[in-house]
């Protein structure tokens, strides 16, 4: 049975009505805390932006890296600073996490580099003694690509000169590196113009190319006909000519240098010592006078003599070469000997052989040597014009035979008697035998005469020759002729022991009258006594 006495009591209680509900309005007291809320995301955003880039350089050491210490700084300017110093995975590299000012974004480009200032000592002289207070620190040499990126190998070296250095570059092609290294000075004229850049071995190993920097305004002098010569230490040389020393400074001693210069034009050099151009002009002879100098480009590759006499030397046209059959010792005489006329250099020696026939056993030097005929620049002595050198091989045949006909022969002479230095002369020999020129000969030969040595070997046999058959048979009849003069039974012997006795008894009464007027001084007055006399 239900409950009634429930059901009046719950009837009693008031019952739930429902609503709709009310549209939420916005209440002036949110205005503040949204206002609040832009503001820190706008100083967050401006926080963000202002911070800038954030980029990773991978060192190999992180030898002067400090999280929150250790600067970037492109020409002592601040552009960042490192954030975080950790190990890369493999625990071989330094990887640095770096914040760059928003400022400095142009540093992210691909070509950017990036170092670590340290102290340093090298060729170029010392540099990053002001970290030895600050500390050091990362520099930047800001690239000039176009693309960017986050990503940055450091260099393990700093570069020898930055970007924005004033100059031009240029490669020189090398045999050998030498002595010379990143940072090697460059000389002009004695003064200091520029260094070595860097240097890599060739891909076909047979040479290195070494890049120089010349600074401005000294790269204005590098021109088409410059040469480049090794200047390092002191070049010592001893050759037919005697002893060489050559030495560009004391740093250059010390360190290494390479030199460059352009060889004065011959029109140059006539008219320093003419007062009249024309004069000058009129006079100097065309074949000799070089083109302008025109400005070289930038990354010219110019070759690199070892000396400068080497570099200055003018470059020779017209070569012929020619084999020389000396019957004598070459001792003394060495590859790149010179060739000389009357004292003039017009060739070299290139090579020093020996050859022998096997039915006489005759054994001569093959001598090979260039001849540089422009050298010479004979003149006529009817009107002083240049003799005009040949050109075709039949012209040179045909004067190389007349040079013959007159008696033109090669000849070894001693360039040093100190050193023992030979080289070949040529000249001309009237009294030379008669030589006919083997034309199926490759390369021509060129007849010889016997050198100075052989000459004074046959006055000195025939100097013996000569005391043998004549002065040594006088010299035994005038020994014959003092035997018998001193003989012990010979007259003058006689007469001459007969004469010193007469002598002897000279001396003994001279020596009695001298003890007589010791004692009686008197008797040369009034003579000797009676009792004396008696």
């Amino acid at each position: 049975m239900p409950d009634t006495r429930f059901d009046d009591t719950l009837s009693d209680l008031p019952m739930a009505a429902p609503q709709k509900p009310r549209r939420w309005r916005p209440q002036f007291i949110w205005i503040i805390p949204i206002l609040a809320a832009l503001v820190g995301i706008s100083l967050a955003v401006k926080v963000v932006l202002e911070r800038g880039s954030t980029i990773t350089i991978t060192f190999k050491s992180g030898d002067g890296l400090e999280a929150g210490k250790t600067h970037v700084k492109y020409k002592d300017v601040d552009i960042g600073l490192v954030k975080k110093v950790v190990l890369s995975k493999d625990h071989q590299q330094v990887i640095a996490t770096v914040q760059i000012d928003r400022d400095s974004a142009d540093f992210l480009r691909d070509d950017t580099h990036f170092w670590i200032v340290r102290p340093r000592i090298t060729a170029s002289g010392v540099s990053g003694l002001g970290t030895l207070l600050v500390g050091s620190y990362i520099a930047a040499d800001i690239g000039t690509a176009s693309s960017m990126r986050e990503n940055f190998v450091a260099l393990d070296v700093p570069p020898i000169l930055t970007r924005d250095t004033p100059g031009r570059e240029f490669v020189l092609r090398a045999p050998t590196l030498g002595s010379h290294d990143v940072g090697t000075p460059l000389y002009f004229r004695r003064l200091a113009v520029g260094k070595v850049v860097s240097y890599e071995l060739d891909k076909d190993g047979k040479g290195i190319s070494i890049k120089v920097f010349v600074d401005a305004p000294y790269d204005q002098y590098v021109t088409s006909n410059t040469r480049f010569w090794n200047a390092s230490g002191i070049d010592v040389s001893v050759g037919a000519t005697g002893f060489k020393l050559q030495t560009e400074s004391m740093i250059s001693v010390l360190a290494g240098g390479i030199a460059f210069e352009a060889p004065q034009n011959m029109d140059e050099e006539v008219n320093s010592g003419i007062s009249n151009p024309s004069q000058a002009t009129s006079t100097a002879p065309k074949e000799s006078i070089e083109s302008p100098n025109i400005r070289a480009e930038a990354d010219t590759v110019f070759p690199l003599f070892q000396t400068r006499e080497l570099a200055m030397k003018r470059p020779d046209t017209h070569v012929q070469r020619f084999v020389i059959n000396f019957k004598q010792s070459v001792r003394g005489l060495a590859v790149g000997a010179p060739v000389e006329f009357r004292g003039v250099n017009i060739g070299e020696v290139i090579s020093i052989d020996t050859a022998i026939d096997p039915n006489t056993y005759e054994v001569v030097q093959p001598v090979g040597i260039f001849l540089y005929a422009e050298r010479l620049n004979p003149r006529s002595l009817i009107d002083g014009t240049l003799v005009p050198t040949p050109k075709t091989p039949a012209e040179k045949i045909k004067r190389f035979k007349a040079f013959l006909k007159n008696g033109f022969r090669a000849q070894l002479r001693s360039g040093n008697l100190l050193t023992g230095q030979q080289y070949i002369a040529l000249d001309f020999f009237p009294d030379a035998p008669k030589y006919t020129l083997d034309l199926s000969k490759r390369p021509l030969e060129m007849p010889s005469v016997p050198g100075t040595f052989d000459d004074m070997e046959k006055v000195v046999v025939n100097m013996v020759k000569k005391l043998d058959t004549e002065t040594i048979p006088e010299f035994n009849k005038t020994l014959k002729n003092v035997n018998s003069i001193t003989a012990s039974d010979s007259p003058l012997q006689t007469d001459m022991r007969d004469s010193l006795r007469e002598l002897t008894k000279a001396a003994a009464s001279l020596k009695k009258l001298t003890d007589m007027l010791d004692q009686q001084p008197q008797s040369l007055i009034f003579g000797k006594s009676s009792e004396e006399s008696k």
